[in-house]
């Protein structure tokens, strides 16, 4: 049989034929229609009124499909069986309902549980369901693949394919929420934008799936954090929002020279240009900034960086979140010692800066944001190789 690995490494057709696809998945629904998962919760209601108004139908009719979306997670529009058959089978004829097809999920000895979805066009995106004592958290994508290049993240090895349509990311909540209810008993928390892809370079998208997330699931705005390597217009446009959704930056060095070996955006938007739109957005008021900071042994885990970074952090009152570099098959790099981490840690604490080590979770199944893929890719080459 084979592996988890090798099944993704394969071309897309044989691996949907290998999984089970039905022939219907590369030419499903009618994308011209408007998807009722993309709207937000204004735009629903007048788009609903306006189906049913057309059909002489009474107006608790939106009510309905709201429910359904909102407190049924339905999964389709056939789902919604107190609407008549024919005002079911009208809605098809005008709206789809983005609907992911569950490829893979795999559960970690730690609890955490990955997805791979497959979308309508064959593409492939990720998401993470990670539970602790008091919460679960959601990490999802924005982007099929990525184009930011970060030297230390596995999902731009894969390149970027596209940007995800509303829908297909507020589906990764809905098709989530059921499992994780179904499976595990329990709901989602919290919802972090750190899957695959840049949230920022999908701005529409995701704005508006930050409406439909807060107003629509009523999921509260301090509960969804949005992460950027820093794409300043969307740190901007994000501080004129008046939801207090959190922002984490992937900082990953306080130097900008430093960050640039790391981040190729720092070319295009510089650390003093990030910091100025931070400021910005920790001005707003009430929306706390955190500091991702992979710690890379050798790379970005000398003593001296934390004076640097100290300054940065207290200039935003940014909170750290230090991470343990997770190994991927095209680096040579390594995690940094526990005890340097510990003691990166200790110092920010002792300078008034909040800081915590990040538990590492899914490492037996590549939990991490695009390792799964990053793995097949290196499985696909060792042919070549030999």
């Amino acid at each position: 049989m084979l592996s988890w690995v090798a099944k993704l490494s394969l071309p897309v057709e044989r691996f949907k034929k290998h999984m089970g696809f039905s022939a219907h998945h590369s030419i499903m629904s009618k994308r011209s229609n408007t998807d009722l998962l993309s709207l937000p919760p204004e735009d629903l209601a007048r788009a609903l009124e306006k189906h049913f108004r057309q059909r002489d139908q009474p107006t608790y009719r939106i009510d309905q499909v709201r429910r359904w979306l909102y407190e049924g997670l339905s999964g389709s529009i056939d789902e919604m069986t107190d609407l008549p058959m024919s005002e079911r089978d009208a809605l098809k004829d005008s709206f789809i309902l983005t609907e992911l097809e569950e490829a893979r999920v795999e559960v970690s000895q730690d609890g955490t549980v990955k997805h791979l979805w497959c979308l309508s066009d064959g593409e492939f995106i990720e998401s993470v369901l990670i539970p602790t004592r008091k919460r679960l958290t959601l990490c999802i994508s924005s982007q099929a693949g990525c184009a930011m290049g970060c030297t230390f993240c596995a999902t731009g090895w894969g390149g970027f394919q596209r940007q995800l349509t509303t829908g297909e990311i507020v589906s990764q909540y809905s098709a989530s929420r059921r499992w994780a209810e179904h499976h595990l008993g329990t709901t989602i928390s919290n919802i972090v934008y750190m899957g695959m892809g840049e949230p920022l370079s999908n701005r529409k998208a995701v704005h508006d799936s930050l409406s439909i997330l807060n107003q629509g699931y009523a999921v509260g705005a301090r509960r969804i954090t949005v992460s950027t390597v820093g794409v300043v217009p969307g740190i901007l446009e994000l501080a004129e929002r008046p939801e207090q959704f959190r922002l984490a930056l992937s900082l990953h060095a306080p130097i900008s020279e430093l960050r640039l070996s790391l981040i190729p955006l720092e070319k295009r938007h510089p650390l003093p240009e990030v910091l100025s739109a931070l400021k910005r957005f920790n001005q707003s008021g009430g929306k706390r900034i955190t500091f991702e900071y992979t710690m890379i042994r050798g790379v970005n885990d000398a003593l001296e960086l934390i004076a640097p970074l100290v300054e940065l952090a207290r200039s935003v009152e940014a909170y750290v979140n230090l991470i343990p570099f997770n190994p991927i098959p095209y680096q040579n790099w390594e995690p940094s010692e526990l005890h340097r981490i510990k003691n990166f840690a200790k110092n920010l604490n002792k300078h008034g800066v909040p800081a915590a080590i990040r538990e590492t979770r899914g490492r037996d199944i590549d939990a991490a944001c695009g390792q799964l893929k990053a793995h097949a890719l290196v499985q696909l080459e060792k042919p070549r190789q030999s």
